[in-house]
């Protein structure tokens, strides 16, 4: 079980998300700066599997060519470059990936990272100014790790079908002769409604490339029945995102009415 830590920026010795002392650069050259993050927090058996460094700089005038971000470890005398970046703007977020580069990846997190960081232009220009530097930490207990057993694929009727399978989408048709509405409906005579079905455990319970985004709570909940299945039952696969229908109908007043109804069709399921 991945065990995410909040994606904000975690704290500096403590307190602010990054640390720039006064620039520390030589005549005619850009600004370095200094940055340090308290990983103190982090348990010794944990392993990180991810390390994002995002940085946000001041408004700066466009530079042809952009900058290049250099990142390297902090110490009395400059220390190797752990990675060279290609920076095109600086009006998004600048993110680098550290895992790899920083510590390996099969390494204990440090329990601090203190960086010199630099950022100059590829050409004569304006240098920038580093305003906020925030790490994104997730990190990977081997003791919370259970084995999960893979659900096996069935195969699903295109109409209807069994509560076996992955929560998804199923069709039904209503009819509005059925259900007695025909006497006062016009138009249509029935419409694909739709109904949602199917499990919820993992991995079933994480979204679908291109599908409805994944809940976080029905991801744990699936996670904590796969480690204790008494703690929690699974989540239910209910509607994601549905659309609307427009209905010719008479009124009590026997006029001809159009109306559009909102949340009829399911086109969408997901995990909650």
């Amino acid at each position: 079980m991945e065990k995410q830590r909040q994606p904000s920026p975690l704290p500096v010795s403590p307190g602010a998300a990054a640390r720039p002392p006064e620039p520390s650069s030589a005549a005619g050259q850009c600004p370095e700066w200094t940055v340090v993050f308290d990983l103190s927090a982090v348990e010794p058996a944990e392993r990180p599997s991810q390390a994002r460094l995002e940085l946000r700089f001041a408004a700066a005038e466009a530079t042809a060519g952009g900058w290049e971000l250099s990142v390297a470890p902090a110490g009395a005398s400059p220390g190797p470059v752990l990675l060279r970046q290609a920076v095109p703007t600086l009006g998004t977020p600048v993110r680098a990936e550290l895992l790899g580069a920083a510590w390996a990846r099969n390494a204990s997190t440090p329990r601090s990272l203190r960086l010199t960081l630099a950022l100059r232009p590829r050409a004569p220009a304006y240098c920038a100014r580093l305003s906020e530097a925030s790490l994104l930490l997730v990190t990977l207990d081997p003791r919370l790790c259970h084995p999960l057993t893979r659900p096996r694929r069935e195969a699903e009727p295109a109409v209807g079908g069994s509560s076996g399978g992955a929560c998804r989408a199923r069709r039904l048709y209503v009819s509005f002769r059925e259900v007695g509405w025909h006497r006062w409906v016009i138009a249509p005579r029935g419409f694909l409604a739709n109904y949602c079905q199917g499990k919820c455990a993992l991995p079933a319970a994480m979204s679908e490339p291109g599908g409805a985004p994944a809940l976080n709570h029905a991801v744990l909940r699936a996670l904590m029945h796969a480690a204790a299945p008494g703690a929690a039952g699974l989540p239910c696969c209910v509607p994601a995102r549905l659309s609307p229908i427009s209905v010719l109908f008479f009124d009590n007043s026997d006029n001809v009415v159009l109306r559009h109804y909102e949340d009829m069709v399911v086109d969408e399921c997901g995990c909650r």
